[in-house]
């Protein structure tokens, strides 16, 4: 059933007001504080309209309505005003990635630490490898007789240093040709072409051999992994809203931030199409809790996906003031890394 302009108008203001005072919303509250021209018996008439529909329950029945999983689902949707970031926030943003705008890694956590302090949530990242992210620049160094450092820098100024084996018999001239046989073969290439011409490349690697095969490895191993990918900030902000009073929510919770596995499967996706996407409740048959919302961002710079990140929090979550802030975080970021800013 299509809701009536005044239902929706009244249900937006029954979810920003339980958003905000966490208490639920009586039709006295709403006629006093928001609808002086509407007499509380009609407004009332229209809450119970809402909870037929599905929209909003009762705990008790001499009590305010608190909306439902489908009042949300339909707020973020359709009814949810946009708000903007003041200047002193987006000025905190900035202030986050201005001294390490080389270091994708760095970047990386700040955005999350920034996202946690102006949300006042817990914050999540996860950061893609990508199989388009080109190489720019990768070296191998000596790091003992049968070990050395290998040092990749891609496009993204995204910097990963592994250790990989190397015959204790090689010499340190012998190292640097290696280097500049990578370099000639490798750079400029992204790296689900070097993965597909792998075999091919190998051909003209016979005399290094295992330092290629290493390198490959080290590769692979990078764009499979995910676990390690996720960072998360302000775990312990989920017991400043009331609802996680309760000990059985917090455990559904911790058992969610908790894992990382978990956490990656939450925030993974493989579109790269998504800027905003909110999942409420268990709605997805994941390991999100029935009882809390996940909103994430995805982010690119130069065309090439380089994160997700997001929010973790209760339902009655400050929808408003998370995705102006996860979108504020994207602008900036793709600015920084695109060198725009």
């Amino acid at each position: 059933m299509k809701l009536s302009d005044r239902k929706r108008k009244i249900l937006q203001l029954v979810v920003d007001d339980y958003i905000t005072t966490a208490q639920p919303v009586s039709s006295k509250s709403i006629t006093e504080k928001y609808l002086t021209n509407l007499s509380s018996a009609t407004v009332r008439s229209e809450l119970a309209g809402l909870e037929e529909m599905g929209f909003l329950t009762q705990l008790h029945t001499s009590s305010g309505r608190v909306p439902s999983v489908e009042a949300y689902k339909l707020y973020v949707a359709e009814l949810m005003d946009k708000s903007k970031l003041t200047t002193k926030e987006l000025s905190v943003i900035k202030s986050a990635f201005k001294d390490h705008a080389d270091n994708l890694e760095t970047v990386v956590q700040n955005a999350v630490k920034v996202i946690s302090d102006l949300t006042d949530y817990t914050s999540v990242g996860y950061t893609s490898h990508s199989e388009k992210d080109k190489i720019l620049k990768i070296d191998i160094f000596r790091y003992k007789k049968n070990q050395a450092l290998l040092l990749i820098v891609t496009e993204n100024t995204l910097i990963r240093d592994k250790f990989i084996n190397i015959p204790e018999s090689m010499t340190d001239a012998q190292i640097s040709e290696a280097s500049n046989m990578l370099y000639k073969l490798l750079v400029g290439k992204e790296f689900g072409e070097i993965i597909k011409l792998g075999s091919v490349v190998a051909e003209e690697f016979q005399t290094y051999r295992e330092i290629f095969d290493s390198v490959m490895s080290a590769i692979e191993d990078y764009l499979s992994q995910k676990h390690h990918s996720v960072i998360m900030e302000g775990e312990g902000k989920i017991l400043n809203h009331p609802e996680y009073n309760d000990s059985e929510k917090v455990k559904n919770f911790l058992s969610v931030v908790t894992s990382k596995n978990k956490l990656a499967g939450l925030l993974s996706n493989e579109s790269d199409n998504i800027e905003i996407n909110i999942k409420i409740g268990g709605e997805d048959g994941k390991e999100m809790p029935n009882d809390c919302s996940l909103v994430t961002a995805t982010y690119s710079a130069s065309g090439v996906k380089i994160g997700t990140y997001g929010v973790i929090g209760p339902l009655r979550m400050d929808y408003q003031k998370v995705v102006s802030v996860l979108e504020g975080v994207g602008k900036i970021l793709e600015d920084i890394l695109t060198n725009k800013d």
